[in-house]
């Protein structure tokens, strides 16, 4: 009897620790401001917080793309800073797919095209065939300080897929500090200021959400899912809105890539083999172009080109996989010089890899 009630017991525990983690994550994903008992204006006149949680939510979107291996969540957030439908977001393996989908917040669903990436602050642009979308400016702000007031507005565990708002958190601004993060095994390649928030923003789906201050304006973008790197700890933090800006300039304005079926195709083609580069094995649709090796006295080996360095740019033209590195090389004459960029050490490393020397 001592026994079955000690079972029973435990069990009970057990059932009530259940009870209660479910009910703090239902907190977490809650609208925090969907309330209507929140309704008047402060003694500044500023709006009440469901006006600013309206407002915002045109502005965010829900985005459905791969769902990688062990059953990685197949979705993320975005922000349209364009009425032209750009939209901002991190880099992920959820962008690995054809096509991405992207629906605006009154559940309208569009095909977004990859425009580009910023390797180091891990963020990517798309782009929806929309017009006169709300959305954001990524203006400068000033820096908001410990202790602001902000608001998250996430898709946090994919609680929205069609036209209902997204979840949006209430919190402030805890720290402004060095990102040390770590996806698995790997260190994040960004080395800039992070806001440390005390809103979870690390949950599933929640990457590329936006933050703002009490008035709707951007402050930052909630970044990948990330562990500190020293004591690993989930973090909740946002990149500011400068880093968003200078690298959305750098992606928007990058020249188009040509239209294939008027580029002139060389008569002898450069391959990896001329370069004396080996990649991983190509086994999946997009097998990320990670260098397996480096012939010796190639033009690989003589700049640098190193084992394990991924390959991301060719010629300033994003690759983001074994195939269209090989495809990028191929519009190439073997005589001409290459420039490849890789991400090395959680830093982006520029070659240019000369002609071969006559012999």
């Amino acid at each position: 009897m001592r026994i079955q009630n000690h079972y029973r017991s435990g069990f009970l525990r057990l059932a009530m620790g259940r009870v209660i983690a479910s009910a703090r994550r239902a907190a977490m994903v809650c609208l925090v401001v969907a309330c209507s008992g929140i309704s008047t204006t402060d003694a500044r006149g500023i709006a009440p917080l469901t006006e600013i949680a309206a407002s915002v939510q045109p502005k965010v979107v829900k985005i459905y793309g791969a769902g990688g291996y062990r059953r990685l969540e197949a979705y993320q957030t975005g922000l349209l800073f364009s009425d032209a439908g750009h939209i901002l977001t991190v880099w992920s393996y959820v962008l690995d797919a054809d096509p991405v989908v992207v629906v605006l917040k009154d559940g309208r669903r569009y095909e977004g095209e990859l425009l580009g990436v910023d390797p180091v602050r891990e963020i990517a642009v798309l782009k929806i065939d929309a017009d006169n979308v709300a959305h954001f400016r990524l203006e400068d702000l000033p820096r908001p300080a410990p202790g602001h007031a902000i608001l998250a507005f996430v898709n946090a565990f994919g609680v929205a897929t069609g036209n209902e708002a997204v979840s949006v958190l209430q919190g402030r601004v805890s720290a402004i500090t060095r990102l040390q993060g770590r996806s698995g095994a790997h260190r994040s390649p960004y080395r800039g200021d992070v806001f440390v928030v005390d809103a979870i923003t690390s949950n599933p789906g929640a990457a590329g959400g936006a933050i703002t201050d009490s008035q709707g304006r951007l402050l930052g973008m909630v970044g990948r899912e990330l562990r500190d790197a020293a004591n690993g700890t989930w973090l909740n933090y946002a990149l500011p809105a400068e880093q968003l800006s200078q690298a959305v300039d750098t992606i928007v304005q990058a020249k188009p890539t040509p239209d294939t079926n008027d580029q002139w195709e060389p008569e002898n083609p450069l391959t990896l083999a001329a370069l004396g580069i080996v990649l991983v094995p190509d086994i999946v649709d997009r097998t990320p172009p990670f260098v397996d090796g480096v012939r010796p006295g190639t033009r690989a080996a003589r700049v640098g080109i190193l084992p394990d360095d991924l390959i991301v740019f060719v010629n300033d033209q994003f690759v983001r996989s074994c195939h269209e590195v090989v495809q990028n090389l191929a519009e190439l004459e073997a005589e001409q010089a290459v420039t490849v960029s890789v991400l090395r050490d959680n830093q982006l490393v520029v070659l240019t890899l000369e002609s071969p020397s006559p012999e």
